[in-house]
């Protein structure tokens, strides 16, 4: 989960943190007074015109899927317009809870992003952003990432009459409706509480969603073919890469759970990654023995996600191929450092997917660069012992292969 730039509209020069903060608070509350000059419009209920904003990265989007199928169920006619990152708009693509995609490249979340002129650049986003949406007329406005003011605020600029979110204190002045904030609740669940309080959350009864078109299965079909893997052959992925340093597992304990897990079942291994990630994966195929398939940069989210579900397990650290993964109902296995499991692990049955953590009293810490206590690897992933990782996935893969001999 990116950190947000926190210093957006409010001065640096002489500042502690704590006066940045309380300025910028007094900063968005003196704007959320202009609310009778911006909100034109009468409220409309139900809903016809209904905008939903996430800002954030792939994982985070398709853990978002379930509240974007329950808001469809409640408001059944209602155009649901998703506005998201360009990095994140293919995680959306065909969602049938959806009637558009709209994006928008939201500061503080561009992992490239150049930091220069933070004030002035994200001001002038918001402005023009706010006059393009003021055209469509939304009549509600959600915000499905619980600290984002700036989103909030684009909301008010737009001139959306009722605007919902969570009681987070930069967020609450540009809101119509803001429920409670549980800062140890999934991310998933609130979501599917700010769509309908009146209804809780099921892992099975509002799924992850993201369905592969008919043209990345046949891909996939003719890949198997090309590397002559039988029909029956159970293959495990493993997606070892992720945006965050702190976040990696070691390359050899990946070759250890790989190599053992070769020895003892009839699996082939699938080693998946972006072309950023090639010298790491690089890495982890020279320390196994056994002889991986690559699809290192190459495969879209689609084809990725027809992958995950041919295979009987998939495994990585925390990323949002895993979550992937997750969406096409194949067993996995995520491990957790510095990433907080409880927000933002696995939305499914923890049967079926798994997270592993040391336990490490100083983890989950959120700080995903470089280790705040100056350990490299992040000691909370080194903790994580490789036999622990295998016996798991054992038993995930001989549960599966069970299941398909009962089937």
């Amino acid at each position: 989960m990116p950190q947000l730039d926190q210093h957006i509209l409010a001065p640096q020069v002489g500042l502690t943190r704590s006066k940045r903060e309380w300025v910028r608070l007094s900063l968005l509350h003196l704007v959320a007074q202009a609310e009778p000059l911006l909100v034109q419009r009468p409220r409309i209920d139900p809903p016809q015109r209904i905008l939903v904003i996430k800002p954030d990265h792939l994982g985070d989007v398709l853990l978002a899927t379930p509240a974007l199928h329950r808001l469809r169920l409640c408001y059944p006619h209602a155009t649901i317009v998703a506005l998201v990152g360009p990095w994140s708009a293919m995680m959306l693509a065909g969602n049938p809870d959806i009637d558009r995609r709209l994006t928008l490249p939201f500061p503080g979340f561009h992992r490239s992003q150049q930091q220069a002129g933070p004030h002035l650049q994200p001001v002038l986003l918001l402005l023009r952003y706010a006059l393009l949406l003021r055209r469509n007329r939304f009549d509600l406005a959600l915000l499905f990432r619980d600290d984002h003011w700036w989103g909030a605020l684009l909301a008010l600029l737009a001139g959306i009459p009722r605007r919902e979110g969570y009681a987070v204190p930069p967020c609450r002045p540009f809101l119509t409706r803001s429920l409670r904030w549980l800062p140890a609740e999934h991310v998933t669940e609130q979501a599917l509480a700010l769509v309908d309080p009146a209804t809780p959350p099921d892992v099975q009864m509002h799924p992850l969603h993201f369905k592969p078109t008919q043209t990345d299965i046949d891909w996939l079909q003719r890949w198997l073919i090309e590397q002559r893997i039988p029909p029956a052959q159970p293959l495990v992925v493993i997606h070892a890469g992720t945006g965050g340093m702190t976040k990696l597992w070691l390359a050899e304990r990946w070759a250890m759970v790989a190599d053992a897990l070769s020895e003892q079942l009839d699996v082939r291994i699938v080693l998946t990654g972006t072309a950023a990630e090639a010298p790491m994966v690089q890495h982890l195929t020279t320390a196994m023995h056994a002889e991986p398939l690559l699809l290192i940069g190459t495969t879209s989210i689609g084809q990725l996600a027809a992958l995950c579900q041919r295979a009987s397990l998939v495994m990585g650290v925390d990323s949002g191929p895993l979550h992937l993964a997750v969406s096409q109902r194949t067993p996995t296995i995520h491990l957790y450092g510095p990433s907080d499991a409880g927000r933002f692990g696995p939305w499914g049955p923890t049967e079926r997917h798994v997270v592993v953590r040391s336990g490490l009293w100083c983890s989950p810490c959120g700080v995903f660069d470089t280790c705040p206590r100056g350990t490299s690897p992040a000691e909370c992933m080194e903790h994580i012992q490789p036999d622990s990782v295998f016996q798991l996935a054992l038993g995930l893969l001989r549960q599966s292969t069970v299941s398909a001999s009962n089937v």
